[in-house]
């Protein structure tokens, strides 16, 4: 199974930031075993929406020529629980494009009615959207996410 943690990209400018919005729904499968009658969205999943975010502003920043696959975590650090019927805004913003031009370090942050729930920073590799999604579909998909193309 596949997880689309973004919901919305609210903002970004190319190659540096990046904001979008999870909304937790009570729905989501994960929830029904994290944790049994107190369901939480695993500090994981926060961490892998800020990585899908990171692909979304390499993808647009390169024309879609590009995506981000997380390798490594610097820090991650957890505050406290996204439960269902919060609205996480997610940041992610460039820290460094690295001494390799394939590899770049983010920072990224998590919040909920202005309290954290996640702050990390991470590096990934640069690879060709081409080797894992259709760029044309993931171009499209962008429109949806930013509110550009009209439904």
């Amino acid at each position: 199974m596949r997880y689309f943690l973004i919901d919305h990209i609210t903002e970004w400018k190319s190659g540096e930031f990046i904001k979008g919005v999870k909304s937790v729904a009570m729905s989501e499968d994960f929830l029904e075993f994290h944790f049994p009658k107190n369901p939480i969205m695993p500090g994981v999943l926060l961490l892998e929406a800020l990585t899908q975010l990171t692909g979304w502003l390499e993808a647009a920043s390169s024309d879609f020529r590009n995506w981000f696959l997380i390798s490594k975590v610097r820090k991650s650090n957890f505050y406290s629980f996204a439960l269902p019927g919060d609205q996480v805004e997610l940041e992610v913003q460039l820290i460094s494009p690295g001494e390799n031009p394939n590899l770049k370090v983010y920072r990224g942050t998590g919040l909920v009615k202005g309290k954290k729930k996640i702050v990390a920073e991470f590096e990934g590799e640069i690879v060709p959207v081409a080797e894992i999604e259709d760029p044309d579909e993931q171009r499209r998909f962008f429109q949806v996410l930013t509110r550009e193309m009209k439904l």
